[in-house]
């Protein structure tokens, strides 16, 4: 498949310039114009890239890309890294909030209906809330989190066992648990725990799962590539790399 079509594609599917959003999100690196396998990975790191080489990858979709914002220079891990794509005549295409946001292929949108979660609405920028009918139990959804994502998660327990409504805003959403409390949700599912918002929970009296920033972000780039294959019968294969953060 063509590189450019592709491409076009994926910056109309995303929306990809509907966000304001620090990542350069789009294709980044420019690689092979024809593209024959597609590779899913959350980060953007040297050993991904020499994973996609050694798989055979010439168009690599990520999460979290090379580019924020502003320019850098091209020295250190930057150069070894944009030299491996060279060389491999990998293409890289990086989707950020896109892909967090996104009603279909996103990783709330993934993970919620995962969960079970129903009546989606819209939650803290790109996250989304809904409800669990009939209510579950806190630590049911910390075992069924840890099934879907194969890491246990943390639970910081601010509220009522009994979680009727909940949010879901993968990799870094603490900053909003003040937020889910006035909404009035039982629990705030994200990534990453944050030092500065650990009281947060207990003091607003909500109940907080953290999943891992990586964990809760690879949804996004597999749906993706699924979306892909079917559309285009590319073949993909995701690039496992977690951070254990």
């Amino acid at each position: 498949m063509n590189r450019d079509e592709l491409v076009r594609w994926l910056d109309a599917y995303l929306d990809i310039g509907g966000l304001d959003d620090v990542s350069q999100n789009g294709l980044q690196v420019e690689g092979r114009a024809e593209v024959t396998r597609v590779g899913a990975a959350v980060d953007a790191s040297l050993k991904t890239f020499q994973d996609a080489l050694a798989q055979g990858v010439d168009f690599l979709i990520v999460h979290h890309g090379l580019f924020w914002g502003r320019p850098e220079p091209v020295v250190g891990p930057l150069r070894r890294r944009l030299a491996a794509l060279f060389e491999g005549g990998v293409n890289l295409y990086a989707a950020h909030l896109p892909l967090d946001a996104h009603p279909e292929v996103g990783n709330n949108a993934v993970l919620a209906r995962a969960l079970g979660l129903t009546e989606l609405a819209p939650f803290g920028g790109v996250g989304l809330q809904g409800r669990f009918s009939p209510a579950q139990r806190l630590h049911d959804l910390a075992d069924r989190m840890g099934r879907i994502t194969g890491m246990q998660a943390l639970v910081h327990q601010g509220g009522s066992d009994l979680i009727q409504r909940a949010a879901v805003v993968t990799g870094s959403g603490a900053s909003l648990i003040a937020e889910a409390a006035r909404a009035g949700l039982d629990l705030l599912i994200t990534g990453e725990p944050k030092h500065a918002a650990f009281h947060d929970p207990f003091e607003w009296g909500i109940n907080v799962l953290y999943a891992g920033h990586y964990d809760t972000e690879v949804f996004g780039v597999k749906a993706l590539a699924e979306r892909i294959e079917a559309e285009f019968g590319l073949p993909w294969v995701f690039l496992d790399h977690p951070t254990g953060l």
